[in-house]
């Protein structure tokens, strides 16, 4: 498992680095992020900028550095050719709808660094085996708070508790493209823990998770807390993959999608 953190802080990034977190996420998407994000409480990465690329990968020794550009426009040949220039290894493409765009993007990547798609759009969703026909995609994340957005549903783990990520994780291991979805609170924090999540993640064989506002609230307060409930979870992780019956994963599957259908009720009320 990758686990992925977004944050600019270079003396943060320096601990992470440290204590092996697997991927600093840099995070540029600002193109039409405010509109479709702005009234909720999500993560909006407004203070992170181009320049920090260069910043973040001069001082990492052990995590890779991931870049989540913005969608295809105008000046993306411009904005990937710095990030690649700056030190990024691993560039996410976010929002795309069409083979097009993703076409367009591993062109210009050019085998470069490694190329990860941010699966997170309804459309996208509908296109998924004309995209993954793509030559020269190295991994595909399922994006469950925008996917969901886009979906009209009400609250993001509806994605999970549905099987529409079992359906993507089917398809994108067929093409043997690594998978991964979605973020993970501590292991008892979150509406719904991050034990749940994990198991999902045994499951359904994701190799990627970003690690959520949980964890950047704890590293603010006390990297030392965070490194103790970091290593919890990478442990937790471990263990469970090695002795997790299929048993027992269809049994969280089960609690997962009860525990979301109570949230989305009591939403609704």
């Amino acid at each position: 498992m990758k686990y992925s953190i977004i944050e600019n802080d270079i003396e943060l990034i320096k601990k992470y680095d440290s204590i092996g977190v697997d991927r600093i996420f840099l995070d540029l998407e600002i193109l039409g992020k405010k509109e479709r994000q702005g009234h909720l409480d999500t993560v909006i990465s407004v203070t992170h900028s181009i320049e920090d690329v260069r910043k973040i990968s001069s001082v990492l020794h052990k995590s890779d550095l991931l870049v989540r550009i913005n969608p295809i426009h105008s000046s993306s040949k411009n904005e990937i050719e710095k990030c690649i220039n700056d030190g990024a290894d691993i560039i996410m493409l976010p929002m795309f709808k069409t083979r097009l765009e993703v076409e367009k993007f591993v062109k210009l990547v050019k085998g470069r660094v490694k190329t990860c798609l941010l699966l997170e759009t309804s459309e996208a969703l509908a296109r998924v085996d004309e995209i993954l026909e793509v030559k020269g995609i190295d991994e595909v994340h399922v994006g469950l708070n925008d996917l969901h957005l886009s979906l009209g549903l009400d609250f993001m783990f509806e994605v999970l508790s549905g099987g529409l990520v079992e359906y993507l994780a089917k398809k994108i291991h067929s093409k043997n493209i690594d998978f991964g979805f979605g973020g993970v609170a501590t292991l008892n924090d979150g509406l719904i823990s991050g034990n749940m999540i994990l198991k999902e993640h045994v499951r359904l064989k994701s190799s990627a998770v970003i690690l959520s506002r949980t964890f950047k609230k704890i590293a603010n307060e006390s990297i030392e807390k965070f490194e103790t409930e970091f290593l919890a979870l990478k442990t937790t992780f471990h263990e469970y993959n090695k002795s997790l019956t299929e048993e027992e994963l269809e049994n969280n599957k089960k609690l997962l999608k009860e525990s979301t259908i109570k949230i989305v009720k009591q939403k609704l009320n």
